[in-house]
């Protein structure tokens, strides 16, 4: 290939551009709902070493359950950097995971339903989740973490953008 060939990037490939993270502060939400699953999980898996007083065998079982909570706990603030996703031209690209990547294209024309939810706690800091329907279910997008505003604004852009797809404009 010469030096003035040029070859045109993958559909799914990462793309120039700018990436958009969630907020900083959805680390907190993170955090606290694997803290809790990690000591609900826990407290199960003790359970039958402890009610049934089984042998110092199944005390490995809460043991390795804790353990792995924890890694989960102190990778949380790397996972959520991870998250972020892009305005295309004809679609939204988004991204997560740090071993596992996961990237996906949802186009504006497909989009049935934008919706936005909050929990108690993201909703005690102001964020949001968007979430992103399409007919299909694998496609299916969530973005946590948005600041409200940002979530807002998102929603009512994707929507415009969806409706002028469909309408052919």
């Amino acid at each position: 290939m010469t030096e003035h060939q040029h070859v045109a990037p993958s559909r799914l490939q990462p793309v120039d551009g700018e990436w958009r993270r969630v907020s900083p502060k959805y680390i907190v939400v993170d955090l606290v709902g694997n803290l809790f699953s990690g000591l609900f999980t826990t407290a199960v898996a003790t359970l039958p070493a402890w009610l049934l007083g089984w042998g110092v065998w199944w005390w490995l079982l809460p043991a390795v359950v804790a353990v792995v909570s924890i890694v989960l706990i102190a990778l949380t603030p790397r996972r959520v950097r991870s998250i972020g996703y892009l305005l295309r031209d004809d679609d939204l690209l988004f991204r997560r995971g740090i071993m596992f990547q996961r990237f996906v294209a949802v186009p504006f024309g497909r989009m049935q339903l934008v919706d936005i939810t909050r929990g108690p706690l993201a909703r005690s800091l102001g964020l949001a989740e968007l979430k992103l329907v399409t007919a299909a279910a694998a496609t299916g997008v969530v973005i946590p973490g948005l600041p409200l505003a940002d979530a807002e604004e998102l929603r009512d852009h994707l929507v415009a953008l969806a409706e002028t797809r469909r309408a052919g404009l």
